[in-house]
């Protein structure tokens, strides 16, 4: 049985009826969105989103949870959803896991007004049926993720961000939303403002895991047995690179963001400044940081008594970081 099995075996019942709750929230009256969101569903990853919501609510309340779980699940998933659909118009990319984009196959103005939907859809299911508190944490999760991403917009033409403000980009980008699906799976069960809180750390800290792991696949070998380089030909900055740029003599540094600059489509160039952040302990450095996370969330379930979701939780702590992809 793979990790993904083990991680949902607890939540199985719940994930089959959450994949029925979430098309039904998705469907409407124009058949062009029917066919897109039908598409949308089928292609779907891993859904370690509503796992996180659902073995967070089982953990936190002997094993149950009720619609507000279900809906918060779906809004989190609606919502996200029209955050991928919109990054992929912006991006102009053709391709999500494997898949044609939607803006691929209906075009950008299209998809925009797909995004839209998807997004209004998510915030209807918690108004009508009075889930402000959760409508909140979701709210706030999609804020920090635009200025996550305009945070990292800004300093990308720079080069020269310090760890500080790379740890406020990924925070905001990546792991506010694994934050609010630990905290929204808390509070669909309990009141108790302390446990959610406690959950939402937990939730940010795997997330800023998750995006150093991220990091790490742009320096090592992928599946064709190569580092992909990757973020160095679109300038973005990641942790091995920001501690290198950190610690290295002004030569060295003017070199790698004159490389990272002006000759990033230069193959030989980028391998060269694969070697140098290896050499330089860049990958070790990022390593470590990304193993301190993983153990500050580890810590936080330690208080919790142990069940099937706890140790399942566990699973997917450790998974974030020994992925192979």
């Amino acid at each position: 049985m793979n990790i993904t099995s083990q991680i949902k075996r607890p939540i199985q019942v719940e994930m089959e009826l959450f994949e029925k709750k979430f098309y039904e929230s998705m469907t409407s009256k124009v058949a062009l969105l029917n066919r897109i969101t039908y598409y949308i569903v089928n292609r779907k990853g891993k859904q370690m989103r509503p796992m996180f919501v659902f073995l967070t609510a089982k953990m936190l309340h002997d094993g149950q949870v009720n619609e507000r779980t279900y809906r918060g699940a779906s809004v989190i998933e609606l919502i996200h959803t029209a955050t991928l659909v919109h990054d992929d118009v912006v991006d102009d990319s053709n391709r999500r896991r494997g898949f044609f984009s939607i803006n691929a196959l209906w075009k950008n103005k299209i998809a925009v007004l797909v995004g839209d939907y998807l997004l209004s859809k998510g915030l209807l299911l918690s108004i009508d049926h009075g889930d402000f508190d959760l409508l909140r944490i979701i709210s706030v999760a999609v804020r920090e993720m635009s200025e996550g991403e305009l945070l990292q917009i800004e300093k990308a033409r720079r080069l020269d961000i310090v760890e500080d403000i790379y740890y406020e980009i990924i925070r905001k980008k990546t792991a506010t939303l694994i934050a609010s699906c630990c905290a929204l799976g808390a509070k669909s069960v309990i009141e108790d403002e302390m446990q959610v809180e406690n959950m939402r750390q937990f939730g940010e800290l795997i997330g800023m895991a998750f995006q150093i792991k991220d990091d790490l696949f742009d320096y090592t070998e992928d599946a064709i047995g190569k580092p992909t380089g990757i973020d160095i030909k679109e300038q973005k900055m990641t942790l091995p690179l920001i501690y290198v740029l950190n610690h290295c003599s002004p030569k060295e540094k003017s070199w790698l963001i004159n490389s990272i600059k002006n000759h990033n489509k230069d193959k030989k160039r980028i391998k060269e400044v694969i070697a140098f952040v290896k050499n330089n302990h860049g990958l070790v450095y990022a390593e470590q940081k990304m193993r301190e996370f993983q153990q500050k969330a580890l810590q936080l379930l330690d208080a919790y008594p142990n069940s099937d979701y706890k140790e399942a939780l566990i699973l997917m702590v450790n998974y974030v970081i020994e992925r192979k992809i």
